[in-house]
């Protein structure tokens, strides 16, 4: 039995996914993220994970179908968000 088929199931049973780190409650989004380069999920929690990154990046694969609004992080240093900025500035 596959992780997904046992992570339906579990919902199905109301148990929840829990964060490995703080064992607080996991949401959709968090649950369903993974590790890039060996496709295992982290089974952590948004706040666990950025302290995690602090010391060493984890590249991941997300369900941003599954975010809401506290899970998107703006990232103010990203090229991204200065590009998008500086073009409203200009404008």
């Amino acid at each position: 039995m596959g992780r997904s088929t046992v992570v339906k199931i579990q919902h199905l049973k109301g148990n929840t996914m829990r964060c490995v780190c703080c064992d607080k409650n996991l949401n959709d989004y968090e649950s369903t993220r993974k590790h890039a380069f060996t496709g295992e999920y982290l089974d952590t929690c948004n706040a666990c994970l950025s302290e995690i990154n602090q010391t060493v990046v984890i590249p991941t694969i997300t369900r941003e179908d599954l975010a809401n609004c506290s899970d998107i992080v703006d990232n103010p240093e990203s090229e991204d968000y200065n590009s998008l900025y500086s073009e409203d500035i200009n404008e």
